[in-house]
């Protein structure tokens, strides 16, 4: 595996919390929407990550993938039951005056923001160590 190739493969990385980071933002501002265009509450979304194969010009001199990122393979929303609460004044109560909120804990969002926002910062610094290494290659070679 080459330095460069490990520059793609924590760029991949901080593409995907990126993106994780982005629907944990989207779920909290979200926490108390009762109705959407869709129709009902706000459902919490969710990222899946998968590895990807690094396509790299000399992998098929080798016959193999030189190394793996990360990608989001696909954004799951909750199909759980939304939590009914009694609100007979709201505009979006039902007959019985229950009205249907996103099931979701503030508290674990904000938990994996931070998760989210650590592994973000570990591929940062990844990069930042591949670029150091890549740095004192150059100076060696002079």
């Amino acid at each position: 595996m080459s330095l460069f190739s490990s520059l793609q493969v924590s760029a991949s990385g901080m593409g995907a919390q990126r993106t994780r980071a982005e629907l944990l933002v989207e779920n909290m501002a979200n926490a108390e929407t009762t109705r959407t265009p869709e129709g009902g509450p706000y459902r919490r979304k969710d990222v899946v990550f998968s590895s990807e194969a690094e396509n790299s010009p000399f992998s098929a001199a080798f016959q193999s993938e030189l190394a793996t990122g990360v990608t989001v393979s696909d954004i799951v929303v909750d199909g759980r039951e939304p939590e009914r609460r009694y609100l007979p004044g709201h505009p979006d109560a039902d007959a019985s005056g229950y009205v249907a909120f996103p099931r979701l804990n503030p508290a674990e969002e904000m938990v994996d923001l931070l998760n989210a926002s650590r592994s973000y910062q570990a591929n940062v610094a990844a990069i930042s160590a591949i670029k150091d290494m890549i740095n004192r290659s150059i100076d060696i070679m002079r």
